[in-house]
C-alpha cells in the first residue's frame, strides 16, 4: 500500500486543485506499488495519468505559493547518467543514491533509510547541478531548484518564515530539490562579519533539515565548501566533491558532446590536453559553439582549428576572471 505521505500529498494536490501535483503524487505510488511487486496495479495508475495528461488543463502546472514565485523553478530533467561525465569514484557514489531511492522499501523493512539529504561542493561548471538533473531524471521525478540568493536578498527579515514554507512544499510534494548557491546561509556562524539575521537563517534551515523525514532528494550546493558552518556537515547523509575534469575526463566529454560532428581524424587527445583548465561547463558551452559554427558555415564536421579556437577564448575569460 502506499505510504501515509505519498496518500497525504495526493488528497492536498487534489484539494488545491493542481492536476501535476497530482499525477506526480500518483506516479509515485505507482513506483512504490511496482517495488512491492504490485506491477499490475502500478501499470493501472500509470495509464491513467497518461490518458489525464493527454487533456490539456489550465491546472496543469506546479503551482507554489505565491510568496515563493521566482524563488523556485522547476523542471522536468531528461539526462541520463550515462551524460554525466565525472570521477569513476564520484559516479560510483551518485549510483548508489539511485539505488538506495529505488530500493529503498527494503531498507526500511531493517529500520534503515535511503540517502537523500546531499551535500555538493565544487567549483562553479563542475557538474553540481547536471547530477541534480541526472537523478530527477534517473529517478522520474520533478527538479525543484531554491535560488538561496535571490530568497535572502528578496525577503531579508523573512527568510526563516519562507524556509519554512519551502520545506513544507518539500514535505507535501515529491521531486528532487536543490538549493543552489548555498553558501548564502551556509555561511560560518562564528565568522564576525555575520549578521544576526543570517546566523537565525542558517539556525533555522538546519532545524528544518533535521526535522525533514519525507522521502525525497534534499540537495544543497556550494562553490566554496570553506564558507559553510561546520554543524551543517553531520546533517547530510552524504557529502559528494567535484573537480575540474582531468584529461580523460576532457576526452570523453568531448567526445560525448561532438558527436557525429566529430570527424575519424579529429585529434581528440590533443583537444582534451586543450581542454585541460576549463570546467565541465565551459568544455560544453566550446563543443556547442564549434558545431554552430560548422553548421552555419556549411560544414558537416568540426575542425580541431575552431575548437581549439573557442577554447582559446574560454581560457582567456578565465584568466580575466581569476586576475
Amino acid at each position: 500500500m502506499a505510504t501515509a505521505e505519498q496518500i497525504k500529498a495526493l488528497i492536498r494536490s487534489h484539494l488545491n486543485m493542481n492536476a501535476e501535483q497530482f499525477n506526480t503524487s500518483a506516479l509515485q505510488i505507482a513506483a512504490h506499488e511496482a517495488r512491492q511487486g504490485h506491477d499490475v496495479l502500478a501499470n493501472e495508475i500509470k495509464d491513467m495519468v497518461d490518458q489525464a495528461r493527454k487533456k490539456p488543463t489550465a491546472n496543469n502546472v506546479i503551482a507554489f505559493p505565491q510568496e515563493l514565485t521566482g524563488l523556485i523553478l522547476t523542471e522536468q530533467p531528461e539526462r541520463s547518467l550515462a551524460s554525466l561525465v565525472v570521477e569513476d569514484a564520484l559516479k560510483k557514489r551518485i549510483e548508489r543514491v539511485v539505488l538506495e531511492f529505488r530500493q529503498q522499501h527494503k531498507l526500511k523493512k531493517h529500520g534503515l533509510h535511503h540517502r537523500r539529504k546531499l551535500l555538493f561542493s565544487g567549483e562553479p561548471g563542475t557538474g553540481k547541478t547536471m547530477t541534480a538533473q541526472v537523478l530527477a531524471a534517473e529517478l522520474k521525478q520533478p527538479l525543484h531548484i531554491i535560488q538561496i540568493d535571490r530568497l535572502v536578498t528578496k525577503f531579508m527579515g523573512e527568510t526563516g518564515a519562507k524556509l519554512r514554507q519551502i520545506f513544507e512544499r518539500i514535505r507535501a510534494i515529491s521531486g528532487v530539490y536543490l538549493f543552489d548557491e548555498f553558501d548564502a546561509i551556509g555561511g560560518e556562524r562564528d565568522l564576525g562579519n555575520d549578521v544576526g539575521e543570517m546566523r537565525r537563517v542558517l539556525n533555522a534551515f538546519l532545524q528544518f533539515i533535521e526535522n525533514d523525514t519525507s522521502d525525497n532528494l534534499i540537495i544543497a550546493a556550494t562553490n566554496n565548501p570553506k564558507l559553510l558552518d561546520r554543524a551543517l556537515f553531520r546533517r547530510f547523509d552524504d557529502i559528494l566533491q567535484y573537480a575540474m575534469p582531468d584529461g580523460e575526463s576532457c576526452k570523453h566529454l568531448i567526445a560525448n558532446l561532438l558527436g557525429t560532428f566529430r570527424s575519424p581524424q579529429f585529434p581528440l587527445d590533443k583537444a582534451a590536453q586543450a581542454s585541460q583548465g576549463l570546467s565541465h561547463s565551459e568544455i560544453d558551452r566550446a563543443c556547442r559553439d564549434a558545431i554552430k559554427m560548422a553548421i552555419l558555415s556549411n560544414n558537416s564536421r568540426v575542425t580541431y582549428a575552431s575548437f581549439t579556437a573557442l577554447l582559446k577564448e574560454r581560457h582567456v575569460a578565465y584568466k580575466k576572471k581569476e586576475g
